[in-house]
């Protein structure tokens, strides 16, 4: 079972819908002990740093997932805000401590000219700077994106692909068993699924994943 931690940080629907195109056994969870059973885990999320965090520590989901995915090392998945809770710290609204599973921060986009706007949305073209598992039988690196801070991690060997706006942004990273991506691959069309799609065979849920296409790229 995937479970998809719903945290009231929004976006969970897109991601839940993403995943049952693959047929697979998921659940939408604010439960600890759904966490627990799960043999995969996806954090999606938008919003502010603070208050993502805020919600997790409401729901009393943070030590479960320490334990989970730090200790026991069950494959996860972070979406957008999933990606920047990894973080020890974010600067939004202040300085708020992260989960601090890759060390680094959280900052506010900062492009080189007034024509990149904040926040940054839209259809990006991604470098990928390392083979990775997440990125397997992508043909178009081309992903959605809306956020107006970004992750910078110290360590630059954990980031598998970049992007451009006005600066240089983190379009994912890798650790172990933690998969992340700034961009939404629920709203990314083929090469999003097969984002998704990757990450279920990596989770082990299904050996392997068969789409067909209809004449938009979407999966059925």
């Amino acid at each position: 079972m995937i479970a998809v931690i719903d945290y009231d940080a929004g976006n969970v629907g897109s991601v839940v819908n993403a995943f049952r195109r693959f047929d697979v056994d998921v659940i939408v969870t604010k439960e600890p002990k759904d966490i627990k059973k799960a043999t995969a885990i996806v954090l999606p999320g938008v919003g502010s740093f603070n208050d993502g965090m805020e919600k997790l520590k409401k729901r009393k989901l943070i030590d479960m997932l320490n334990k989970e995915i730090i200790e026991k090392e069950k494959p996860f998945l972070g979406i957008c805000l999933g990606l920047q809770l990894l973080a020890e710290i974010g600067t939004e609204h202040g300085v708020h401590r992260g989960l601090g599973w890759i060390n680094g921060k959280v900052v506010k986009l900062n492009p080189s000219s007034p024509t990149y706007r904040i926040p940054h949305i839209g259809w990006n073209d991604v470098r990928l700077l390392k083979n990775s598992e997440l990125f397997k039988d992508i043909e178009r690196f081309v992903f959605y994106f809306v956020h107006s801070y970004h992750f910078i991690p110290e360590d630059e060997s954990v980031i598998t692909s970049i992007t451009w706006h006005g600066e240089k942004i983190v379009a994912s990273i890798e650790k172990n068993n933690i998969y992340a991506v700034q961009f939404h691959p629920e709203k990314s069309q083929i090469s999003g699924l097969r984002i998704i799609k990757n990450f279920i065979e990596i989770s082990g849920e299904k050996e392997r994943c068969e789409f067909n296409l209809d004449k938009e790229g979407w999966a059925w």
